[in-house]
């Protein structure tokens, strides 16, 4: 039998040796309610999105995913708009986008053919664009769940595929994927310093838009997202928020969406942070689960110390959210957050929920407290896990309580 404690920490990536995940397939089997393609040939709005598949790299699968309606469909991939939303809801708007699969190497988005092109142009458009799609088969209506991901429709093999109108391109993205020269680093900084979405970012780096020319690479959505939010969080820590002055007092935020519950800890000091996770039993990666289970990742003044094996791409999204709101206000602090998901988060609808969780959080007023332990014993009223389950797993907490200084870490 699998560990509950290795779902939780491999949340579909198959470290557990199989060839499927079996939590992801009983999730995956959800149908619609009615398939809105009858037939293999429709035409709508793409939100505009593209997917790119993470398994068999560098041979992957692109779909240009798009519902087969022609209204506003702008909001079936705006992530940043569905905080509040229920699970039900999301769903339901996901459900809607049909992806049509393609077969290709994520080589060629250094020498892109005309097809590529115009997926690439979809990816690019900051609105809705008519699209033309022609399937090799009718589809079935099932919906499917990944890791770090939002649901996505029916999956169907693409045969031909063309966009019908102009694609609405921003000046700033055009220049910079025309700049053949570019690193793919200092354009994301540009347009996420320009204002653009996140998770924008995250498609046209995924349609393989951005970087040197000769380097460029079709980058799987799950790799994408993560690059996007660990790469930018990552500069603004270093640019930015090490050089702010700390913080003068304890103060807790607080957020709770999608039974995910969220306890922000601003800590006086140097830079650090720490992601704590507590599944409860029942919740989508530890629906075989019989007790809590923590898991973390952590880095001091230095960084982290590779990737974020344990809470992987949901560790960089709230990093993002903390760093920008330090950057915000222009202050240096510690950072722990908290995060216990319960039996009713049923099924994964990806890291956005995390990233947008914690910036409700710190968009919130928070508690201020004088003392660590004046913070942590108001905390543990609130938890619904003792805190000396936390106490155990933290990094952080227990440099802490040792009495010594975050800014040693920075020597």
């Amino acid at each position: 039998m699998i560990s509950p404690k290795l779902c939780i920490r491999c949340k579909g990536k198959l470290l557990c040796g199989l060839n499927t995940c079996p939590i992801l397939e009983k999730q995956n089997f959800f149908r619609a309610a009615d398939s809105l393609v009858k037939g293999t040939s429709f035409s709508g709005n793409s939100p505009p999105s593209v997917f790119v598949s993470w398994k068999n790299y560098p041979k992957i699968n692109i779909a240009p995913l798009s519902p087969p309606i022609l209204n506003n469909t702008a909001m079936l991939d705006s992530p940043e708009r569905w905080f509040g939303l229920s699970q039900e809801r999301i769903v339901s708007m996901r459900q809607q986008l049909i992806r049509p699969n393609k077969s290709i190497f994520a080589t060629e988005a250094s020498n892109p053919g005309y097809d590529l092109v115009e997926i690439q142009e979809l990816a690019m458009s900051s609105s809705p664009i008519t699209v033309s799609v022609d399937l090799k088969k009718k589809i079935s209506p099932n919906i499917s769940f990944g890791q770090g991901v939002a649901p996505m429709g029916p999956i169907g093999l693409l045969k031909k595929f063309s966009v019908e109108g102009n694609p609405s391109i921003p000046s700033k993205v055009d220049y910079l994927v025309s700049d053949t020269d570019a690193k793919s680093q200092t354009a994301l900084m540009e347009l996420y310093g320009s204002g653009i979405p996140v998770s924008y970012l995250h498609k046209i780096l995924s349609a393989g838009t951005l970087g040197v020319k000769k380097n460029r690479r079709l980058v799987p959505t799950r790799w994408s997202i993560t690059a996007v939010d660990s790469n930018i969080s990552k500069e603004l820590v270093n640019e930015k928020v090490k050089h702010f002055q700390q913080i003068g007092e304890f103060q807790l935020f607080h957020s709770n969406y999608l039974d995910n519950n969220f306890w922000v800890l601003l800590i006086p000091g140097s830079w650090a942070f720490e992601q704590l996770e507590c599944w409860l039993p029942g919740g989508s990666w530890a629906a075989n689960a019989t007790e809590a289970n923590i898991i973390q990742d952590y880095e001091f003044y230095t960084g982290e110390k590779g990737y974020a094996s344990n809470v992987q791409g949901a560790y960089y999204s709230a990093r993002l959210a903390v760093a920008e709101y330090l950057v915000k206000k222009k202050r240096q602090a510690a950072a722990i957050v908290f995060r216990e998901i319960g039996s009713g988060y049923l099924m994964p609808l990806g890291t956005w929920q995390i990233r947008e969780n914690v910036r409700n959080a710190l968009n919130q007023k928070p508690l201020a407290f004088s003392s660590l332990s004046l913070s942590l014993a108001f905390l543990s009223r609130k938890l619904k896990i003792p805190i000396s389950n936390y106490k155990k797993e933290s990094k952080l907490l227990d440099f802490l309580q040792h009495q010594k200084r975050l800014s040693d870490f920075a020597k």
